[in-house]
């Protein structure tokens, strides 16, 4: 009988090509949408977390002044070191200074050349000594001379730029203009784990850290021959005491791999998280299109019940063929992978994220996993299918298949209150996670990450629960039908009305794709409305002045704080304020005597502003007071989150090492967009960070026009309106749900395929109505009216039932957070849009349906009955 029911399958295939077709090419677009999101997130994590290639291959020992941040392998040192002095140890056959300065490079026309994924662009010395050397010139020379500068291969890349061209380098205190006299490349690869490095001369990048002569950050040594690298760093460390910090290179570049493994990991861990959402669209799709294939050919399968196959030969045929059809997806849908996966990284290169430098996949997980996903796919799809089909009664060929057979009501009603269980309990989670964290941007992202599994789940219980309402719901939408085009009208709502199964399939896959993209879009335009809404009731200023430039995390990139002396005497100007801001760790206090018992360090962002005058151009909540050198003022978040207090002494580990702070007041930013965390006077700045990245130039008074011919000579440079620069910094804070439009859009293509592709395949089952139709007079015309309309109802039903679950996910949203940038308030041109996009989706899907039920002849209609 195995024979027999391969013979069936293949005969099957032949004869039915074009149902399974379209069930295949839902099949085959689910399956490239897990295989294009997974490259994406495997090509993410690789360029996140850099290469192999480390600047310290060729060094032995690391000297670095002061102290090093342990919890974070990219810290700066927090001191110098005489560099005659390291170069004179015992066991020292070569040593080179090194220095780190964060920069913002931009090609001839102003554009920045933005790092690979979440890197940084680092000003770095030219080490001349070919033993410590780890840079191999791929084009022209090195840099000899201040103004030139050789560029990592990657900046050639992305940037389009060539040995010859000017770079416009955004230092922290200055704006210069240099020439590419080289291009490089480290260990055989494009850049390093940090991102991007422009490499000057060493006394120009010592002059930009502002180093006193004769002294560097970092020192590296090359051992002399025959002398182990540990027995160089512990000399060294003896000879330096506690002035220093000595480790080997070889540690240095194992942390800088496991960190960048780990952010790495933690990125891809976002994008397939993302990837997930448009994945359980595709799953809906396939299950809808293969429950309705099956639907089809009940006669077919009563038939062979009626001849002697078992219900389990009947599952094995039904199996068989859902095999056959995963295969096949699957490797359409690997191949088709690739392409996708282009589009994805060309979309999110355009909003800062950049991950091109990494090759495309082509390991077992890149292929093996969605080709098995896309076998398990189809056979997860079919089980339902295959109980259905195994109990089809004999009886059950004399019947036409127009009309639906009753199906049981428990089975799907426990199926819905155990999916409703799941759901339950995380939102149950996201009460707990509420009552228990403080208030701030961590409890707002934990809540929504939990109602998010929850909400997916509850859409999946009412998918479920779709037939029992569907049809009373439906066939009230369907009341429009008879009173616009009469008779067709009329059977469009009667067939609504005795096929809710049918109807339901097509209708739940519009409801999920456009519940998603009504959601995302719902809670991007409420968070980015209160950003500007909440940004402009902060900002008193009149103009910021910004960069053109954007980092990778979508935010203006740091301007150079001689832009603030510019513009301070142009006529008119009251007020001019540098908005400087660095990144801090707190220092438990007291510090514990093991560090295996020290708890998870907390980081915070400091905001620096000139005090005199501060509230000309920003009015911060609880009115902060002036601060004096030493002190420093905190959020009201952070404040009851680290339970700390006024007049309370705190330590802060910044790029200068520790430095004491007298917790002088509170305050809140409620835009979130000017001074979040943490406030100080620009002295304490300076001893914090005397390198701290300047956002923006606040100016009060004076006018656009002046104020561009004032910095007009500074490359890369804007000056924007309050609304303007408000606008462009929630923009950074929004990007993360942007970034899901890529995946949701593609989840509502992929639904409006699955729905087309029901429709299509619904008309190919009524072969026997459309015909006995023509047979008693219907028109062509009338026919394909009759088709358009049921569209139109699913159409209708879909986008009616997704829009209520969007506002429904927002309004559980905004009451499970409190959170004012979550508020159900949708604009008014919201619901018009989406009833404008159902009007054009309904001719679109039914075209190529409407034509095949009006072309039915009659004697084929008499050849099914």
């Amino acid at each position: 009988m195995g024979k027999a029911m391969w013979l069936i399958a293949r005969r099957s295939f032949a004869g039915s090509w074009m149902r399974l077709t379209a069930t295949l090419l839902a099949a085959l677009g689910s399956i490239a949408l897990i295989a294009g999101s997974l490259q994406f997130a495997l090509r993410a994590q690789e360029a996140v977390s850099g290469s192999d290639a480390s600047e310290y291959f060729r060094a032995d020992v690391l000297v670095q002044g002061g102290t090093v941040d342990p919890d974070d392998a990219a810290a700066p040192p927090t001191g110098a070191v005489p560099m005659d002095r390291i170069a004179s140890l015992p066991g020292v056959a070569a040593a080179a200074g090194d220095a780190a300065v964060a920069v913002t490079a931009a090609r001839p026309d102003g554009r920045a050349i933005t790092a690979a994924a979440e890197g940084r662009t680092l000003l770095r010395p030219w080490v001349p000594d070919p033993r410590l050397n780890p840079y191999r010139l791929e084009a022209g020379r090195a840099p000899a001379a201040d103004g030139e500068v050789a560029v990592v291969r990657y900046m050639t890349r992305a940037g389009k730029v060539r040995v010859g061209d000017t770079l416009t380098l955004m230092l922290p205190r200055q704006t210069r203009q240099d020439r590419i006299v080289g291009i490089v490349s480290v260990q055989d690869r494009d850049a390093v784990a940090a991102g991007n490095l422009v490499l000057a001369p060493p006394e120009t990048v010592r002059r930009a850290a502002a180093l006193p002569p004769g002294t560097w950050p970092s020192v590296w040594l090359k051992a002399a021959p025959g002398v182990p690298a540990a027995r160089l760093r512990d000399g060294a460390a003896r000879e330096l005491g506690g002035a220093a910090t000595v480790r080997t290179a070889e540690s240095v570049r194992r942390a800088q791999a496991a960190a960048a493994e780990g952010e790495g990991a933690s990125i891809a861990g976002v994008i397939g998280g993302l990837s997930l959402v448009a994945i359980f669209v595709g799953l809906f799709v396939v299950a809808n299109t293969f429950g309705t294939l099956v639907r089809q050919r009940t006669r077919l399968l009563a038939l062979l019940s009626a001849i002697g196959a078992t219900p389990r030969q009947v599952k094995r045929l039904i199996r068989l063929e859902a095999l056959i059809l995963g295969a096949i997806a699957a490797v359409g849908g690997v191949a088709a992978a690739f392409p996708l996966s282009a589009l994805i990284i060309r979309l999110f290169a355009r909003d800062g994220f950049d991950v091109s430098a990494a090759a495309p996949q082509f390991g077992w997980v890149a292929l093996g996993i969605p080709a098995a996903a896309g076998i398990l796919v189809t056979q997860a799809a079919a089980w339902r299918a295959t109980h259905r089909a195994a109990g089809t009664s004999p009886v059950q060929a004399l019947r036409s298949t127009v009309t639906e057979t009753r199906g049981r009501r428990w089975p799907r009603l426990s199926a819905a209150c155990a999916i409703f269980t799941g759901a339950a309990f995380w939102w149950a989670v996201a009460a707990a996670v509420r009552a228990d964290d403080p208030p701030g941007p961590d409890r707002t992202f934990g809540i929504s990450l939990m109602i998010l599994f929850g909400t997916l789940l509850a859409m999946t219980g009412l998918a479920v629960l779709t037939p029992f309402f569907v049809g009373p719901l439906g066939g009230l939408v369907g009341r429009i039908g008879p009173l616009v085009s009469g008779e067709a009208g009329r059977l469009a709502h009667i067939t609504v009305i005795r096929s809710p199964r049918r109807v339901s399939s097509a209708a739940s896959s519009l409801m999920l794709g456009i519940a998603l993209v009504a959601s995302v879009v719902l809670i991007t335009m409420s968070a980015h409305d209160r950003f500007r809404e909440a940004g402009r009731e902060v900002m008193a200023a009149d103009h910021a002045v910004t960069a053109t430039a954007r980092t990778s995390e979508g935010a203006p990139a740091p301007l150079a704080r001689d832009v603030a002396a510019l513009v301070a005497d142009v006529p008119g100007v009251s007020r001019t304020t540098a908005l400087t801001q660095t990144e801090v760790k707190l220092v438990p206090d007291p510090e514990p005597l093991d560090p295996g018992e020290a708890p998870e360090p907390f980081r915070f962002l400091v905001s620096g502003a000139e005090q005199t005058g501060l509230r000309d151009v920003l009015r911060l909540g609880g009115r902060p007071p002036a601060l004096r050198q030493g002190e420093i003022a905190l959020s009201g978040n952070v404040m009851k989150e680290r339970d700390l207090r006024r007049g309370q002494e705190i330590v802060v580990q910044g790029a200068r090492g520790r430095v004491p702070l007298k917790v002088a007041g509170a305050y809140h930013d409620p835009s979130h967009l000017f001074a979040d965390q943490a406030l100080v006077a620009p002295a304490t700045m300076d001893r914090i960070d005397a390198g701290a990245a300047t956002r923006a130039v606040l100016v009060r008074g004076g006018s656009p026009e002046a104020l561009e011919r004032a910095v007009a000579g500074v490359p890369g440079v804007r000056v924007l309106g309050r609304d303007a620069y408000v606008s462009a910094a929630s923009d950074s804070l929004t990007r993360p749900l942007r970034a899901t439009y890529v995946f949701v859009g593609m989840a509502l293509l992929l639904a409006l395929f699955g729905m087309a592709t029901t429709v299509s395949m619904s008309v190919a089952d009524r072969t026997p109505e459309f015909g006995l139709l023509g047979a008693v007079g219907a028109t062509m015309r009338q026919i394909r009216s009759i088709v358009r309309w049921e569209a139109a109802i699913v159409v209708v039903l879909g986008t009616i039932l997704g829009s209520m679950i969007a506002m429904g996910v927002l309004t559980l949203l905004h009451v499970a957070t409190g959170s004012s940038f979550l508020r159900p308030d949708p604009p008014w041109w919201l619901f018009p849009l989406l009833a404008a996009g159902a009007a054009v989706t309904t001719p679109a899907i039914s075209a190529l349906p409407a034509r095949r039920a009006a072309a039915v002849p009659v004697l084929e209609a008499a050849k099914a009955q």
